[in-house]
């Protein structure tokens, strides 16, 4: 199987080892930063280029998402008739609606494979990145049936647990779970280093709490901005939400009110219940 990945960085530098291993795939390679550092790890097996495409059997566009619309509509116009094409975007609505009107649409799944760390980059790629991790497909109807089970193959040999969902809806539950969290591991180590200038007390008092909460703020700018003005309304909703119940924990701590924090406090410890379970399974 041949199969071309445009972007090499932590994600498609993983499907590269992954799917190299798994499937016994020749892996064609595209990246305007990362090629030469892809080659050095032995990512991939030969450069991709636009000429080549229409002889892969499988593409993946792993770049940020503000760039994956019109890449796909690039790819979709060169593939030959078999070929599957799916992207990794944190994103899937634009990317749909971008597409919708292709050709080849039906060649095309929308997926998003929630496998990320706060590294980036072909050096932070690794062969176990998929493992027993989520992806999300989404439309399914708009894509072939055959292509829809080659691609659930692949990602089930990689041990990927799959979850179906229309893409407007992934937009939304993803900003909840995955955007705001971001958002707000940068505005915390943002705040704290705009309010505490000696690094060396950070580095000297900050516990694990600290460092494990802040460690998504580690993540690419590169990658998040543009996710984040992608998927902007359903970020604003969910920002709005967050904002006021910070304001609202702040009014409790003015009132001391003790009672009230505790509850607050109480109730979302729920969310223990909810995260031991995914861990479990």
């Amino acid at each position: 199987m041949k199969i071309g990945i445009i972007g090499l960085g932590l994600i498609g530098g993983s499907f590269a080892l992954s799917l190299k291993n798994d499937f016994d795939a020749t892996i064609f390679g595209m990246d305007k930063y990362n090629l030469k550092k892809a080659k050095q790890l032995m990512l991939i097996d030969y450069e991709l280029n636009k000429n080549l495409i229409h002889t892969m059997d499988v593409v993946i566009i792993a770049t940020p998402v503000n760039t994956i619309g019109e890449i796909a509509i690039d790819v979709l116009d060169k593939i030959n008739p078999t070929a599957l094409v799916f992207d990794t975007g944190s994103t899937k609505y634009q990317i749909a609606k971008t597409i919708e009107n292709h050709p080849k649409r039906s060649n095309y799944l929308l997926t998003h494979p929630i496998a990320g760390t706060e590294y980036s980059g072909p050096s932070a790629a690794f062969e176990g990145l998929f493992n027993k991790k989520i992806n999300i497909i989404c439309d399914l109807k708009k894509t072939k049936s055959d292509l829809v089970n080659k691609a659930k193959k692949i990602f089930l040999k990689l041990k990927m647990q799959i979850i179906e969902m229309e893409s407007k809806e992934h937009d939304r539950h993803i900003a909840y779970v995955s955007h705001l969290s971001h958002i707000s591991s940068f505005m915390l180590g943002k705040t704290v280093m705009d309010l505490e200038k000696n690094e060396k007390n950070i580095f000297d008092m900050a516990g694990s709490g600290f460092a494990s909460t802040v460690r998504l703020a580690k993540s690419s700018p590169s990658t998040w901005t543009p996710i984040f003005i992608e998927n902007k309304t359903n970020i604003l909703q969910s920002l709005d939400e967050y904002i006021n119940n910070l304001i609202e924990f702040r009014n409790k701590i003015i009132k001391k009110d003790k009672q009230a924090i505790f509850d607050e406090l109480t109730q979302t410890n729920y969310i223990r219940n909810i995260i031991d379970k995914i861990e479990k399974e």
